[in-house]
């Protein structure tokens, strides 16, 4: 299983497969071809049916059109069979010959792959994949999720999970700051600060749900504003985590220390999914992307409150269980609307998650692992339109 580190990318959003993706294969691009006279870029897919809306475009081309011209030909009914989410580039010469051409696709995340990359896959930094195995070794030596974490990536993890905190807590705050018309054209108006200012004005329970709700939504108001964020595991997700730790951390007072336990604890369980499943919406739908959020969430928020394995395992059962079948279905293609509010009722879920995982003793009949079975069966089952196509679900009379 790979890194925990590539379910936690920083970048700019509003979408991992569909601008952080692309940004980075344009850059590995122009180092596969020398004294190129002209671009071509052909958009596969959901890719090229909400890439305007997600940016696509403008994050292939802030970086190609300093080497040439580039033109870009969208084809969103044709799908290529490794992934909805597909890329062709070609290069040309001066006297239109071709340099070189290469297919490559955003899985997810941020993660770049084909089928050679597949074929030849980098060393696992993990020896198992999932979470029943960890959770068995976890118990049988006496350690955490997040100890499992450090055996296996070192203690240099704790440096690139500061880097993530600090990247998270900071989009929080400006997402706070904020106000004003998100861009896009459908005229949604940023809440966070308003949420925040609103449950100030509250005592207890309201008082702390309404924080959350604000924490969340700021996060991914950054993201739909193309500020910097961290996947977690996605864009279109990145609200959930960052607000449930920040928030447990302004009312619990956690140290930073600690919430980097629970985020390398998230962190395994965002790498289970993608190694057995997807995190992409165009390949799952919102189930893939949400749905894991919450989950990583519920099990960062287990680890804070000291829940043993099997509770923690629970927790992101839950979290995810009750997202299955969810579409992936962005009104204009933008991150923005249903994507938004799920974001802010995730990070509740989550909490919710925890507090009824640690009311049992981690014992339950459906395991985490089965779940993401029948998530990744449930998104193969899910059609097209309702993957990150725009052509379905609430997007359909938009």
């Amino acid at each position: 299983m790979e890194s925990i580190k590539n379910i936690y990318r920083i970048g700019k959003g509003p979408s991992s497969s569909h601008t952080m993706g692309p940004k980075k294969a344009a850059e590995q691009f122009i180092n596969m071809a020398a004294d190129v006279a002209r671009y071509e870029v052909f958009l596969y897919g959901s890719l090229a049916a909400t890439g305007k809306g997600h940016m696509t475009d403008v994050a292939i081309l802030d970086v190609l059109t300093k080497v040439a011209p580039v033109d870009i030909v969208w084809e969103p009914k044709v799908f290529l069979p490794f992934h909805p989410n597909g890329m062709k580039f070609v290069a040309y010469d001066a006297d239109g010959n071709l340099i070189n051409e290469w297919t490559i696709y955003s899985i997810g995340g941020g993660a770049l792959a084909n089928e050679e990359s597949q074929s030849n896959p980098e060393p696992p930094v993990y020896p198992m994949g999932n979470l029943h195995d960890i959770q068995v070794w976890c118990e049988q030596h006496g350690c955490s999720y997040w100890e499992f974490v450090e055996i296996h990536e070192g203690p240099e993890i704790w440096d690139y999970l500061q880097e993530v905190w600090n990247v998270m807590v900071a989009a929080v705050e400006r997402g706070l700051d904020a106000e004003g018309v998100l861009p896009g054209g459908l005229g949604v108006r940023r809440k966070a600060s308003d949420y925040l200012i609103r449950a100030k004005g509250y005592k207890d329970n309201m008082k702390n749900r309404g924080m959350l709700y604000a924490y969340a939504l700021a996060t991914i108001e950054e993201n739909a504003a193309g500020g910097e964020i961290v996947t977690a595991p996605t864009c279109g997700s990145c609200g959930v985590v960052p607000g449930v730790l920040y928030y447990l951390q302004k009312t619990r007072d956690f140290r930073d220390s600690r919430i980097l336990k629970a985020l390398a604890t998230a962190g395994l369980i965002g790498s289970v999914v993608r190694n057995n499943a997807s995190v992409s919406g165009a390949q799952v739908g919102c189930q893939g992307e949400v749905g894991v959020a919450c989950a990583m969430a519920a099990a960062a928020a287990c680890q804070l409150f000291g829940g043993t394995p099997a509770q923690i395992e629970y927790a992101a059962e839950m979290g995810l269980e009750h997202h299955l079948g969810l579409t992936c279905d962005p009104v204009c293609g933008l991150v923005q609307i249903p994507c938004i509010e799920r974001n802010a009722y995730a990070a509740a879920r989550a909490l919710d998650c925890n507090i009824y995982s640690t009311f049992s003793d981690g014992r339950h009949r459906v395991s985490f692992d089965k779940v993401v079975e029948v998530m990744r069966q449930t998104g193969h089952d899910l059609p097209s339109l309702y993957k990150e196509t725009s052509e379905g679900g609430l997007a359909k009379n938009y």
